[in-house]
């Protein structure tokens, strides 16, 4: 059995969902891995992963709006504010998805859905640099 691993870095502008599909499909690619699985880890506590719908922006904009009005910044419920209003409230969102994704591989391909991309959902509101480890393993 194959393993491959590289860590990369996404740049954010602040709290919203970045489409890393393009990224992770290279580096898979590069993998040369025919069937297997592509791991993905995010190395932070706040910000996650999510495979959501990538043809319609509308869909990335309710969900960051969703987020936003189940966990507001500046709660007063939070006592921990080290960074700012928006650091618990990135802690919990972050809870409540994933920091990890594992991709099925078909065919020298990641097996996604017609609709589905990748992306990187950064939780806090000033620009971040988020370092993802992916791991490929297969035959």
């Amino acid at each position: 059995m194959l393993q491959w691993q590289k860590e990369i870095d996404i740049e954010t502008g602040g709290a919203g969902l970045y489409d890393i599909t393009d990224r992770v499909t290279g580096m898979v690619n590069s993998a040369a891995v025919e069937t297997g699985l592509a791991h993905l880890f995010c190395r932070h506590t706040s910000a996650s992963l999510l495979i959501q719908e990538n043809a319609d922006p509308d869909v990335q904009r309710d969900l960051v709006a969703f987020f936003k009005r189940l966990v507001p910044d500046g709660d007063p419920l939070f006592v921990h504010r080290s960074e700012g209003p928006d650091d618990m409230p990135a802690h919990v969102k972050s809870a409540l998805t994933q920091t990890t994704l594992t991709i099925p591989i078909a065919r020298g391909r990641m097996a996604l859905g017609t609709w589905q991309g990748i992306y990187l959902f950064e939780h806090r509101t000033a620009p971040h640099r988020r370092r993802l480890i992916v791991h490929v393993a297969g035959n």
